[in-house]
């Protein structure tokens, strides 16, 4: 019995990440602050969304995404301040634009330039004479034939 309420404990501890005194009156405000909030690194947490750290600057960032909605903010416009602010680390998943579309596209590219390199390779490999000894002649043949026998 100890054992299973010792896992139960252990599991649900980002639930415990927001406080009691966090949480929004307005239900549909608080539910746009929990889905912002699990889109938002924890700054101290590498990682970890701010919904689930319990680290004091996640807090601190959870009652400013919560202000700023209170505030009358649109979700974008509560992420716009926090990257502004804080840069787009702060984003788990960043955006794909600017100069972060270089990043995004640069494994794709990379591994399509891979596939038509090899296989450019291969096919000049297969279209090239064969290199190195041509074959034996009937002196060297009886030659390795002699070798093989003694």
């Amino acid at each position: 019995m100890i054992r299973i309420l010792l896992l139960a404990v252990m599991l649900a501890t980002p639930l415990w990440a927001v406080q009691p005194d966090e949480v929004l009156d307005d239900p549909v405000l608080e539910e746009r602050a929990r889905e912002l909030s699990t889109g938002l690194r924890c700054l101290v947490c590498r990682n970890e969304s701010i919904d689930e750290s319990n680290a004091p600057l996640a807090r601190d960032l959870r009652l400013l995404v919560r202000e700023r909605l209170v505030a009358g903010d649109t979700d974008e416009e509560v992420l716009d301040f926090l990257v502004d602010r804080y840069g787009e680390y702060v984003l788990l998943n960043p955006r794909a634009d600017g100069v972060n579309l270089i990043l995004w596209l640069a494994g794709p590219v990379s591994l399509l330039a891979a596939v038509v390199i090899g296989a450019a390779y291969v096919r000049r490999r297969a279209k090239a004479a064969p290199t190195g000894a041509a074959a034996l002649t009937d002196d060297e043949q009886a030659r390795l034939d002699k070798l093989l026998r003694d």
